[in-house]
């Protein structure tokens, strides 16, 4: 059995969608013939953690936890110093925590006789992390994976003397690196338009579900006497659910939907007074209400609870090339996804392949309110506005997915 190391900042009982992907390869490599050894960091001081994700590690595997080097966790004021130094980082905050990691990093190689090496980004330090042992141990294939694009992502621009510094960075992971995935096929024409010299290193693994957290759930049928529909996950930056909120106020306000029948829960970790603010400034305190982070599996509960889903994603450069980890969940549920996307990106593509929802671009509200009210009018008179193609939903399961992760670890080994 050939042994990988995967180097993960974010992993369990860290929270949140970012360990998902990695947690999940783990839980399924031996499956494959691949014995994975983690390398992350202490969790004791995680703003956000989930320990019920501690049951995906299968018995056995070895996880090394280093120094966390969290310095937005300082205590009392300390942590304001410790935000700022955050940021002025490059190219994010676990940048000091790659630097001390080293030494542990070359011991688990050395003393695991690992075979191969893998990263995964956010943060991109563990990129950096990896390129250090790739040059300690050029015989060791690296392969990187980019949940996320770099240099690229609309998400966290960059200016100045930090962005010529963060492409030399992504430059150096992208030469060093046997292979290379990425999480659709946007962000791999991306990288490549960028970096033509890649052609041949790039492979694309989207994100995915499980079957195996839905066990019990397949018989729920929902049983709401308002139309109750479910948004999960941050709300940050661009990705706000104003233009959405205006969509439901239209309606209501124009008598499409019933007001006292309607019922909207956003669940995850907010900001709750500036958001509560956001949705009174609309008048929808009776409609819409806030929910706490749930652990994962109670999460996936209320979502197969709900009449349909809520799919949030800004428009903009840049912004095409994301799925959001949270929609394969969403799909697999078979409840209607109401999205307000970018209604040419990977995301509304997959939605329209697999027929799981409605799709109208993030800054049309006019289009959301009239898919809202079709959903809200198909509940109300008993009809499925949906007919999921399964097949199609069935390639993103997360045993697929972890196979085709070990074809990439496989093809690694004859660059």
């Amino acid at each position: 059995m050939k042994k990988v190391l995967m180097i993960a900042h974010q992993f369990p009982p860290i929270g949140g969608s970012g360990v998902q992907r990695t947690v999940k390869f783990v839980k399924y490599l031996r499956n494959f013939d691949y014995e994975p050894i983690i390398l992350t960091r202490d969790a004791s001081n995680a703003a956000l953690k989930d320990e019920t994700l501690l049951s995906d590690i299968p018995k056995g595997i070895k996880v090394v936890r280093t120094n966390a080097c969290d310095f937005a966790a300082l205590p009392g004021i300390f942590k304001y110093f410790g935000k700022v130094v955050n940021k002025l980082l490059i190219p994010d905050s676990e940048r000091v925590w790659q630097h001390f990691a080293r030494k542990q990093a070359l011991d688990a190689v050395k003393d695991n006789k690992i075979d191969v090496i893998y990263t995964t980004s956010a943060p991109y330090s563990d990129h950096l992390l990896g390129v250090y042992l790739k040059k300690h141990y050029p015989e060791i294939p690296l392969v990187c994976d980019f949940r996320d694009e770099w240099t690229n992502n609309p998400y966290h621009v960059r200016k100045g003397l930090r962005a010529k510094i963060e492409r030399d960075q992504e430059k150096m992971v992208l030469k060093y690196a046997d292979c290379l995935i990425t999480n659709t096929p946007v962000m791999l024409s991306n990288f490549l338009r960028d970096n033509p010299e890649t052609k041949g290193k790039f492979y694309v693994i989207p994100n995915g579900y499980d079957d195996e957290d839905f066990v019990g759930m397949e018989d729920i049928k929902p049983a709401n006497v308002r139309f109750t529909l479910t948004y999960t996950g941050l709300l940050y930056g661009k990705r706000k659910p104003d233009n959405f909120f205006e969509a439901l106020k239209r309606a209501i306000d124009e008598g499409s939907v019933d007001k006292s029948k309607i019922n909207v829960r956003l669940i995850g970790n907010y900001k709750v007074d500036q958001l509560q603010a956001v949705i009174d400034s609309y008048n929808l305190s009776d409609v819409v209400a806030l929910m706490p982070y749930m652990k994962h599996r109670e999460c996936l509960l209320e979502l197969v609870k709900s009449d349909a889903l809520l799919l949030l994603e800004p428009s903009g450069p840049g912004a095409e090339a994301f799925y959001t980890g949270k929609v394969f969940e969403y799909m697999n549920t078979k409840r209607p996804i109401l999205a307000s996307i970018p209604e040419r990106g990977a995301a509304a593509q997959l939605i329209t392949d697999t027929k799981t929802g409605l799709v109208s671009d993030f800054n049309d509200i006019e289009n959301t309110k009239k898919n809202l009210i079709h959903l809200y009018n198909c509940w109300d008179n008993g009809t499925n506005p949906i007919n999921p193609v399964i097949e199609e939903v069935k390639k993103f399961e997360r045993k697929e997915l972890t196979k085709a992760l070990v074809e990439v670890l496989n093809n690694s080994f004859k660059k």
